[in-house]
């Protein structure tokens, strides 16, 4: 089930996020750890992202150090096309 919805994101535009969170322990400020994020996301304002980064904020202990991201489109405009016939050779 899952699958189908995450096609369905696909072609709505969401490509895949990663972030690189860089934060530092509460019990030891000085000493960083990472912790890496995933989701679908819509560019460029990236609504999930931020969300995920008010939630760590406001939920979790360790402070944000550092946020990276990267993300890409995994289904292009380009990649579709209308068929509409199929020749087969043997």
């Amino acid at each position: 089930m899952r699958e189908n919805s995450e096609l369905k994101l696909m072609l709505n535009g969401y490509g895949l996020t990663t972030a690189r969170i860089l934060y530092h322990f509460p019990d030891h400020p000085h000493l960083l750890q990472t912790y890496v994020w995933q989701d679908y996301d819509l560019a460029p304002k990236f609504p999930a992202l931020f969300r995920f980064i008010e939630f760590w904020k406001t939920r979790l202990e360790g402070p944000l150090h550092s946020v990276t991201y990267t993300h890409k489109r995994l289904i292009a405009p380009n990649e579709w096309r209308k068929v509409d016939g199929e020749l087969l050779l043997h």
